[in-house]
């Protein structure tokens, strides 16, 4: 079948045409233009639109030139194919700051079910070691505020109500029930004067301490007085510490600090152990489900909540005196309280003049020196959240007040009169400035490598660090293919090995015995993940006051950046370090509370230089389109971008396995190991689940013999809040679940398992943030409209390196999103808190 070439209309999506295929269309009735990425005289027949017929979808079988190409040039967004997803409705990603990576799989690892052999928990115990860095760093920050004179402004067969307790937990730890959507807008506070920095130790590598089996086995007694699951008896003794049954039956409502529990599951819980002294008013419910409320808005990316927002959600949860019970949980140190200037950078108002002819009865001395209030906002916030974005504040302005390392500056002005363009704008404002912000997609990271190679000529120590594995590997990559330093190397002190022990650089070796400075012989790219940074698995290690030993520290992917892990990253810096944040500000936000680099374009308070270097090809100017808010038709006569409409959710779900299994290895080239599923959420008819599902009976089929899993199978996982790591299961014994992600060997225990790996042929636009696939198929099924936005889409598309096509059913819903859906709002304080000690910048 062939179509005429028509004038594209901008307000359809076009059907993309194959020829040699047979069928019926995709997506029926009028699907747009024909006219295939502006090429006149494509030809091909529409793709099959059986969900269970036909091998070819609309990637294969494209002529060879430009002209005859049966590859749509890109998403327009109309209406691209008739009928509405079906089944339950997908579960969109968390809202913007929402962990999407705890989903886990069902099912726990079978112990002693795979072949033997030694497994290393080195990856491990870099994320046990991230977790006690930022314990370190908490406490630290405790001590500081202590200090100060001033105080902060204010399984087994259950049935009934353990069943459904049980459930609940799970399906909310899995992401099957996302957390409310909690809450709306942001901004500002005064500051003091920055005090001396207190560096933090360097944080030992230690595994987490388990609860005690006998504080578990003293919960699990109180657990089943109150008809609640045993199996939440670890995570009850985790929250509350080994004092753990005499506080939840002292208090129940603390069962809402696990993970998954619901406010009137809670409710439940404390009848049966109170009865009759269990009230809604009682003081205590009132306390929890305010922490409770403020644990959900951080889930959602808020720091912290407006006091109004705050109070009427409590009213929602049926407590009596809101008011009361925000009163009660700041008493009790479980939240704070902050007024915040509304307009942080007015003048502070004077007092109001008495009016003359006043008479004398009226007239008071107190009248004459009443001040004109200053118009606040209230805000309650968490004592984790609220404490690490004032670090993080403090940080900042330490940052950009303290005078620069010196450096060799006439090499380093050479440099920049032959760079041009952004490049040249980034060296000059990095060599005078602490902290630079620096904007733009991945063909940016050009200007970041440039930046590394010239400071490290120039005798600083400077290192990249990236969200995760493979950013380090691209980043390291461009490092290479840009030549080096004029000695060959790349780097400062202590290069190490991917993945080793210690301190270490993407793949070169380890510091020689000598210590000394500059850079090694084999010495390759200074690019570490920004957790092994931390953690002190990678990168230049600490120096005796605990900060990172380095001058330079460029930080990519730094929209991925939430406030604990920002303020933990600032504080690890030296004096006269400088810090360059560089990012794609289209992306989704940080899956943690906090929009650091967000917060910190609109501060203005350091300079922030854009990249014009432009994305290539036709992924390139889609995706740069999208930023905009704009859905183009490009031209793609390398089949760059091909679209597949489809009409129901079984259809997407057939044609989503099919592009990866058959469609894009056979036309494309890229194996289904290398192309990535990206879509909406994990719920719904074709959520990640039953995508997973499906791509494994197809790519890998298998028992699931280790928890679900079988030897082979892709997974995702997660080993803290916000990381995703992809990779694939080894084996399984006794020691856990065997994994090897970005070429590392990692061992889950078992335990972990069901929270922290999932099936990973499919996979979140939030999880896939930071990384990138030579081919990627995102999959919009009709009933996912309600969870696109220009930032989802914008994150999703730009995964994709050689080859993106669109598993599309959303109709004009796609359009729409890109065109008129933003980022949710966020509150938080961090432009308000930098607002004092800092003055706005131009550039």
């Amino acid at each position: 079948m062939s179509t005429e070439p028509e004038t594209p209309d901008p307000t359809k999506t076009p059907t993309v045409t194959e020829p040699g295929t047979t069928g019926t269309p995709g997506g029926g009735g009028d699907t747009g233009g024909a006219s295939e990425g502006g090429s006149a005289g494509g030809s091909g027949a529409e793709g099959d639109g059986d969900a269970g017929g036909g091998d070819d979808t609309a990637v294969e079988g494209a002529g060879a030139s430009a002209g005859g190409a049966a590859v749509e040039g890109a998403v327009a967004g109309g209406e691209g194919s008739e009928g509405e997803g079906e089944g339950a409705p997908a579960e969109s990603d968390p809202p913007e700051g929402a962990v999407a990576e705890s989903d886990p799989p069902e099912g726990a690892v079978a112990e002693g079910d795979a072949a033997e052999g030694d497994g290393s928990a080195k990856q491990l115990s870099e994320a046990e070691a991230e977790l006690a860095a930022q314990r370190v760093e908490r406490e630290r920050i405790a001590r500081r505020k202590a200090e100060k004179q001033a105080a902060i402004d204010s399984g087994a067969k259950l049935s009934g109500k353990a069943a459904d307790l049980l459930a609940a937990v799970r399906a909310v730890e899995s992401g099957r029930q996302p957390s409310a959507t909690v809450f709306a807008d942001p901004e500002p506070a005064p500051r003091p004067a920055v005090p001396a920095p207190v560096r933090p130790a360097r944080p030992e590598q230690a595994a987490v301490a388990a609860p005690a089996p006998a504080a578990v086995d003293s919960v699990r007694q109180v657990l089943g007085e109150g008809g609640a699951p045993d199996t939440l008896a670890p995570q009850v003794a985790a929250a509350l510490g080994e004092d753990a049954a005499r506080r939840l039956r002292e208090d129940p409502w603390l069962l809402l600090r696990v993970g998954g529990v619901r406010p009137e599951q809670a409710d439940g819980f404390a009848r049966a152990l109170l009865g009759a002294a269990c009230a809604p008013d009682d003081e205590r419910r009132g306390r929890s489900f305010t922490g409770w409320l403020l644990e959900q808005a951080a889930v959602a990316g808020h720091t912290v909540l407006e006091m109004p927002a705050l109070i009427a959600a409590l009213g929602r949860q049926a407590v009596p005196d809101p008011e009361a019970a925000v009163q009660s949980a700041v008493a009790e140190a479980e939240a704070l309280v902050f007024e915040d200037a509304l307009d942080p950078t007015a003048p502070v108002p004077e007092p109001r003049a008495q009016p003359s002819g006043a008479g004398d009865a009226e007239h008071t001395d107190d009248d004459e020196d009443e001040p004109v209030e200053r118009p606040v906002r209230v805000l309650v916030g968490l004592e984790r959240y609220a404490l690490a974005e004032e670090s993080l504040a403090e940080g900042v302005a330490r940052l950009i007040n303290s005078v620069p390392k010196e450096d060799g500056s006439a090499e380093w002005e050479r440099a920049a009169d032959s760079a041009r363009g952004s490049a040249a704008e980034l060296l000059r404002a990095v060599r005078t400035g602490g902290l630079v912000l620096h904007t733009g997609g991945e063909a940016s990271s050009v200007e970041a490598a440039t930046l590394l190679r010239t400071t490290t000529g120039a005798g600083l120590r400077a290192w990249a660090a990236t969200h995760g594995a493979d950013g380090r590997d691209r980043f390291a990559a461009v490092l290479d293919a840009s030549g080096g330093t004029e000695d060959g190397t790349i780097g400062g002190r202590g290069a190490g090995g991917s993945g080793t022990e210690g301190p270490g650089a993407a793949g070169a070796e380890g510091p020689g015995a000598d210590g000394a400075e500059g850079p090694r012989a084999g010495g390759l790219a200074p690019v570490a993940t920004l957790a092994g940074l931390l953690s002190g698995a990678e990168g230049p290690g600490r120096d005796a006051e605990g900060a990172l030993d380095l001058d330079l520290l460029v930080v990519l992917d730094a929209p991925q950046l939430d406030v604990e892990e920002a303020a933990l990253l600032v504080e690890s810096l030296p004096d006269g370090a400088r810090l360059v944040l560089a990012g794609d500000p289209g992306v989704l936000w940080s899956a943690g509370p906090g929009r650091v680099f967000a917060d910190l374009l609109a501060a203005r308070v350091c300079p922030q230089i854009a990249s014009r270097v432009p994305d290539p090809g036709p992924l390139g100017e889609l995706v740069s389109g999208i930023g905009v808010g704009e859905l183009n038709q490009v031209e793609a006569p390398g089949k760059e971008v091909v679209i597949v409409p489809v009409r129901d959710a079984g259809e997407a779900v057939h044609r989503a396995v099919q592009l990866v299994a058959d469609s894009v290895p056979r036309a494309i080239g890229v194996p289904a190991e290398q192309t990535q599923v990206i879509t909406p959420g994990h719920g719904g008819a074709v959520g990640t689940r039953v995508l997973n599902a499906a791509l494994k009976e197809r790519l890998n089929p298998g028992p699931g013999r280790f928890g679900g899993f079988d030897p082979g199978d892709r997974v995702a996982y997660s080993p803290a809040p916000g990381r995703t790591l992809t990779g694939q299961v080894v084996r399984a014994d006794a020691e856990g679940l065997h994994l090897r992600c970005a070429g590392a060997a990692v061992v889950v225990p078992k335990e972990r398992v069901e929270q922290a790996v999932r099936h990973g042929w499919a996979v979140t636009a939030h999880q896939a943030a930071g990384a990138r696939w030579p081919a990627v198929v995102v999959v919009l099924p009709g009933d996912a409209a309600q969870a696109l936005s220009r930032p989802w889409v914008y994150t999703a598309f730009g995964r994709a390196e050689r080859h993106l096509s669109v598993v599309h059913g959303v109709e004009q819903a796609l359009a729409r999103a890109v065109a008129e859906v933003q980022a949710k709002p966020r509150t938080t304080r961090l432009p308000a808190l930098l607002a004092p000690q800092l003055p706005t910048t131009t550039g």
